[in-house]
C-alpha cells in the first residue's frame, strides 16, 4: 500500500505532464517511503517544470542520502553493541 505521500508525488507528477510509466516507477518504486516522497515533493514544488533528467538525478540522490542515513543508524548500532561489550564483557 503506498503512502498518502507517495500518492501525492504521483499526481503531482501526473499533473506536470510526465510519462505515467515514469510516475508510477518514481512514486510507487522508488519514492515509497514519506521521507522519500516528502524530499522529492519539496523539490517539486521547489523547482516548477523539471527536466526528466534532472527529476531522476534528483530522485538518486534522494536515495543515496536514504542509504547513507541507514548505514550511519548501522554503523551507530553496531558501535553501541561493541561498547557495551567493552564495558560489561561478553
Amino acid at each position: 500500500m503506498a503512502s498518502e505521500q507517495s500518492k501525492e508525488l504521483y499526481q503531482l507528477l501526473i499533473s506536470r505532464g510526465y510519462p505515467k510509466d515514469l510516475c508510477s516507477e518514481i512514486a510507487y518504486k522508488h519514492m515509497n517511503t514519506d521521507y522519500t516522497a516528502t524530499r522529492m515533493l519539496g523539490y517539486l514544488y521547489r523547482i516548477t517544470n523539471p527536466r526528466i533528467e534532472d527529476l531522476i538525478d534528483e530522485m538518486l540522490s534522494i536515495l543515496s542520502d536514504r542509504d547513507a542515513i541507514i548505514q550511519k543508524k548501522e554503523y551507530e548500532h553496531a558501535q553501541s553493541v561493541i561498547n557495551d561489550v567493552y564495558r560489561n564483557g561478553l
